[in-house]
């Protein structure tokens, strides 16, 4: 009897808290400005952030989009922040990475719309890669091919290889879908290399990614990490700032911040914290904050 109470008042608690951020989502005015991304010249690697968890990269000749959402509402939470660029204004899209199968980063209809871009301007659809035990998710949205990986695979796709490599997450869809995988993305053409984190906490597996591939450019998470007991699935502004160090790698882009009231920080809170920690640290001329839809070349 005294479990079920705790439990029940627990859940009361959880309702409650998540009632004050649709609340909030509701009456904050959408902001931002959507642009038209900028092609790259031969051998340049060009990277857009969209908005929250979502990139366009341009690199190796291939045109990839990772964890596309161009969703206005996510069921109940407002977009606060507009996406940088409209799916129309999009090149035709070679790749499709997708690291995990949580809505905010597998967002059905804005994959099916890029499908039917890519096939409007082109007959051939695009490539989605995605964790195992995903396929289901996906297979169904019109794409060319549905590749399935495990942690430290590879697949090749012209001259990019894309490897996936582990974070610490979780990777359900709705309650008690504990089956499928999640982790994140390196990838590598030439010169250039490029590492996606997707959602993770921060663990000591961040050092066996930089010594194993080497990534140049990393996009980390700072966003969505109070209540503290959130930092066991996601990195705070200080995590990140961590995670680069045991990465090595030249430059950090943050992400997953400013677009979707999904905690309970204060929305602009996590680049005023990364900037302290990113300075603290000595690497703040690293740290790269693009505005959503500008495209930064490297």
């Amino acid at each position: 009897m005294l479990k079920a109470t705790i439990k029940n008042r627990a859940l009361q608690r959880r309702a409650r808290q998540f009632g004050r951020l649709v609340r909030h989502s509701v009456v904050t005015p959408r902001t931002g400005q959507i642009h038209k991304p900028r092609l790259v010249a031969d051998g340049e690697l060009g990277v857009t952030f969209i908005g929250h968890a979502s990139f366009f990269v341009q690199i190796g000749g291939q045109n990839v989009l990772i964890d596309p959402n161009f969703a206005r509402w996510l069921f109940v939470l407002k977009r606060l922040r507009q996406p940088g660029i409209y799916v129309r204004d999009l090149p035709p899209i070679d790749l499709v990475l997708v690291t995990h199968a949580h809505f905010d980063h597998l967002h059905r209809p804005s994959l099916r719309a890029i499908v039917q871009q890519t096939r409007r301007r082109q007959d051939r659809p695009p490539t989605i890669v995605v964790p195992h035990h995903v396929f289901d998710l996906v297979s169904d949205l019109g794409f060319g091919d549905v590749v399935e990986l495990d942690w430290w695979n590879s697949y090749r796709h012209g001259n990019l290889t894309v490897t996936h490599v582990p974070s610490r997450h979780w990777g359900a869809r709705i309650i008690k879908d504990s089956h499928r995988g999640y982790g994140g993305y390196v990838l590598r053409s030439g010169k250039h290399s490029v590492y996606h984190a997707g959602d993770t906490a921060y663990f000591s597996g961040f050092r066996e990614i930089g010594r194993r591939l080497s990534p140049d450019l990393a996009l980390l998470p700072i966003g969505a990490y109070n209540p503290p007991s959130f930092r066991n699935v996601h990195a705070s502004p200080a995590d990140a700032t961590r995670a680069f160090l045991d990465l090595n790698a030249r430059w950090m882009v943050p992400m997953h911040y400013g677009t979707f009231r999904l905690s309970h920080e204060p929305m602009d809170e996590p680049l005023q914290l990364l900037e302290k920690e990113a300075e603290a640290a000595g690497v703040r001329d690293r740290v790269l904050v693009l505005q959503e839809g500008v495209t930064q070349f490297f």
